[in-house]
């Protein structure tokens, strides 16, 4: 299963990187690659909770949305 997901208000690789390890971190996930330049992150893995994934990126404060 895939999901892109668009993320608002990264401005640097650190944000990536906070981005990319609270993703990593939700049950299921077995790939995560985030965008600077397309402000996205694409997520793998099995039986992804949308939900869940959201609630990640918000509480790392970013913006998030399918």
């Amino acid at each position: 299963m895939k999901k892109v997901l668009k993320v608002e208000g990264m401005s640097c690789g650190h944000c990536v990187m906070r981005v990319e390890k609270a993703l990593s971190k939700v049950n299921g996930v077995s790939k995560v690659k985030v965008s600077l330049e397309s402000k996205t992150a694409e997520v793998e893995g099995e039986a992804l909770d949308s939900s869940a994934l959201l609630k990640a990126i918000e509480a790392s404060g970013y913006q998030a949305k399918e």
